[in-house]
């Protein structure tokens, strides 16, 4: 295996870690915020509440170690992308500087403030959407070089049906995969009323989860062929996938084994979002760019490589721990 491919492996391991990590974070400010307005804070907010506090540091790490890498790794990514999504990345960070805003309100001054709260579920939404824009550019079409720089066309983004499938998914996704963990995290805490209602919402969001993914690959096939033909050549991924998905909207049906549904889940996002990867190769940017373009040196690449493999074996175990001592501690998830 050569170093560009366990380069673009160990990103897309870290940018998986994000997509799941995240999108339990913006759900479930969204799910704050709604509980908000239809007056049922009272059965959701303390259990939201108990996951956000310890586990917003630690969101945004992976999301860091991400970008450094695609740069690190790929140089000329910087060249594509740097000046073309100075719009939707600032306003991405500006989201980011939102949400921390209100860790920070909460936190230290005037808890449970109504209109910090919407902004916040709000946020959740238009990060994840804002974010997913880079998907829909790298499948080519919308950039163009003129006198040797490239333009991003926002007309033609903007009017793409492409796009707003993608913006689509990304806010159903992140739905989804939060109130499945919700579900089953109201339930270990013993919270009867607030595991029926994310229940509920999970078995609404699935099947608009699945509309929309299908939607995507539908709108390929005619704005990008190689790439719709690459899926349909790793059918079995996504074929499982959707099996994996059954398998969780069985579980929470039968309102039962919501951990059990929550690790389906997982390998069911993990299997669609690794068949789509290995789908795009080598492309970081159709037609401009793939993972051999302008790769950095190998010296350069096997320290990022050593230390990124290294970081991610300390993020992880950071990670089960803060689970295992604050999210899943019989006295933390009870309020006690």
């Amino acid at each position: 295996m050569n170093l560009e491919i366990i380069g673009i492996s160990v990103l897309m391991a870290f940018l998986f870690g994000y997509i799941m990590v995240g999108a339990i974070d913006f759900g479930a400010s969204f799910f704050n915020a709604y509980s908000l307005i239809i007056e049922k804070e009272h059965i959701l907010t303390n259990i939201i509440q108990r996951y956000l506090s310890p586990v917003w540091e630690v969101t945004n790490v992976f999301l860091v170690f991400f970008f450094v890498g695609i740069v690190g790794f790929f140089p000329q990514t910087a060249f594509y992308y740097g000046t073309t999504l100075l719009i939707p990345v600032s306003i991405g960070i500006v989201l980011l500087a939102i949400r921390g805003s209100y860790y920070a309100f909460e936190t230290y001054g005037n808890r449970g403030h109504k209109g910090y709260a919407f902004i916040y579920g709000l946020s959740g939404l238009f990060l994840p959407a804002s974010l997913s824009i880079v998907l829909t550019i790298s499948e080519g079409g919308y950039i163009y070089i003129k006198d040797g720089k490239p333009i991003l066309d926002y007309w033609v983004l903007f009017t793409e049906p492409l796009t707003w499938s993608v913006v689509l998914l990304s806010i159903t996704a992140v739905l989804y995969i939060s109130a499945v963990f919700l579900t089953w995290y109201a339930n270990k805490a013993g919270d009867k009323e607030a595991t029926r209602l994310m229940r509920k919402y999970a078995l609404i969001w699935a099947l608009p989860l699945i509309i929309t993914a299908a939607g995507i690959i539908v709108e390929l096939k005619g704005h990008n062929p190689e790439h719709f033909d690459n899926i349909m050549n790793l059918w079995w991924m996504f074929a499982i996938s959707f099996i994996l998905w059954c398998m969780t909207v069985y579980l929470l049906w039968q309102r039962r084994n919501y951990g059990e549904a929550f690790l389906l889940l997982v390998a069911q996002f993990a299997l669609a979002f690794y068949g789509y990867g290995i789908s795009h190769y080598p492309y970081l940017l159709y037609p401009h760019l793939t993972i051999y373009d302008g790769f950095t040196n190998e010296a350069m690449a096997i320290s990022l490589i050593i230390a990124f493999i290294l970081g991610f074996c300390l993020l992880v175990p950071s990670l089960y721990l803060l689970l295992r001592l604050f999210l899943f501690s019989k006295k933390y998830v009870s309020g006690k």
